[in-house]
């Protein structure tokens, strides 16, 4: 057990500075393609310092922002006990909505925005995987629901039968800074009604009873 916390990611950051001269090693090491060769633990340890300590989490430019690893502990505990039961998979997204497909899967899918395909070199997505995605997606028999930067050509990939898109908005990480309240623009693109909870005529809650006769009331 010992030896196993002091191998831990959580008791490396416990002594990591918010320091940029660490952060630039750290960042050099990254770009130079050299994580590989630290082991699981130290690689995921230095990738959170890298995404905790950089500008709007992009990993190479320093942040200069305080921040407190420690504070990120309780997250890191929850997010591993949350994990307990589920299945990591790591290939390619066709093959794995195909696996999984079935009448009760529902799939979120958070693509890189389109035009901005070339800031994921290490994942290899092309423009022709935002057709592919569409192609995999349109004929499932679960349900999906896919995120994207509202633009021209994203609404025409998905300009299909069955298919809702729904514009939305996100607060603009980047330009908090220097224009408070910014916004993004959005689409959510879906082959369901994304409201149909918020039209359902009753919605239960911890405080609604069971009748014998399948009705209910509130205290």
């Amino acid at each position: 057990m010992t030896a196993h916390f002091l191998t831990s990611p959580k008791y490396k950051l416990r002594y990591v500075l918010n320091s940029r001269e660490d952060f630039d090693i750290v960042a050099m090491l990254h770009k130079r393609g050299l994580f590989h060769r630290f082991k699981d633990f130290d690689r995921a340890a230095k990738f959170y310092q890298l995404v905790r300590f950089s500008y709007a989490s992009g990993l190479d430019s320093f942040g200069s922002q305080p921040h407190s690893l420690w504070s990120d502990f309780p997250m890191i505990d929850l997010a591993a006990r949350r994990l307990q039961k589920v299945v990591i998979e790591n290939k390619d997204f066709e093959k794995l909505i195909r696996q999984y497909d079935r009448p009760v899967s529902f799939f979120y899918c958070d693509p890189p925005y389109f035009n901005t395909e070339s800031y994921y070199k290490d994942v290899g997505f092309t423009r022709q995987d935002h057709l592919r995605l569409r192609d995999s997606l349109v004929a499932i028999k679960g349900k999906f629901l896919v995120s994207y930067n509202d633009c021209p050509e994203i609404r025409e990939i998905w300009d299909q039968p069955g298919i809702r898109i729904e514009a939305i908005t996100r607060i603009n990480n980047l330009a908090q800074r220097y224009e408070g309240g910014s916004v993004y623009p959005e689409v959510f693109i879906s082959n369901y009604d994304t409201k149909e909870r918020q039209n359902m005529t009753r919605q239960l809650n911890l405080f609604d009873d069971f009748t014998e006769g399948g009705l209910y009331y509130e205290r």
